[in-house]
């Protein structure tokens, strides 16, 4: 596992327990949160294919924001736990000036995140069209609440729509970070080579 994503996952993880939170009523279920949440617009709009739907929005007020905001909600894992879990949406981009990404974050009963995956590591940057992207983590017994949406890191805009969480089976690869996935104790203190 990537150091910087481990870092960029626990960094996010501790971020997203303590930022501020903007309450919206334009999309019922979905907040803003993040680090600068009023820096950042959530909204929706009919969609693009004229099926009657509609798709989220989530833009930056400014061309550029030296933060992060995000689209999200949190429940309880009740439902999930000892379940394998994939979050999917299709997101379309436009001008994304930092990056954006799905996430899906486990959350234990102390609040301390049991499992993450933000796509850092494979985020999405610039002008895109539509595609589809999952995260996909393993519910721990001990879960209490999983959190998850689209953020959005600097300014630009991004689309969302078919958002979806479903369980998957053992054999679907897992995206993110969880303890099994992070050493247990130092290795190789002494420098020697295989």
């Amino acid at each position: 596992m990537n150091l910087k994503v481990i870092i960029g996952a626990a960094l996010f993880a501790t971020l997203l327990a303590s930022v501020s939170v903007v309450a919206t009523t334009t999309v019922p279920g979905w907040f803003i949160a993040g680090d600068k949440p009023a820096s950042y617009m959530l909204g929706n709009e009919p969609s693009p294919n004229a099926d009657g739907s509609n798709i989220a929005y989530l833009k930056s007020k400014t061309a550029s924001v030296a933060g992060f905001g995000t689209m999200m909600q949190m429940f309880s894992a009740q439902q999930y736990l000892g379940k394998r879990v994939r979050v999917s949406a299709s997101i379309r981009s436009e001008n994304v000036k930092g990056w954006a990404g799905l996430w899906f974050r486990v959350d234990g009963e102390k609040r301390d995140t049991l499992a993450f995956d933000n796509m850092q590591d494979r985020s999405i940057k610039g002008t895109t069209d539509w595609k589809r992207y999952e995260v996909v983590l393993d519910v721990s017994e001990t879960a209490r609440n999983l959190a998850m949406g689209v953020l959005l890191a600097d300014g630009g805009q991004v689309w969302v729509d078919k958002f979806k969480i479903d369980v998957v089976p053992n054999s679907t690869p897992v995206t993110g970070t969880t303890p099994k996935m992070v050493p247990s104790g130092p290795k190789n203190l002494e420098f020697k080579s295989n």
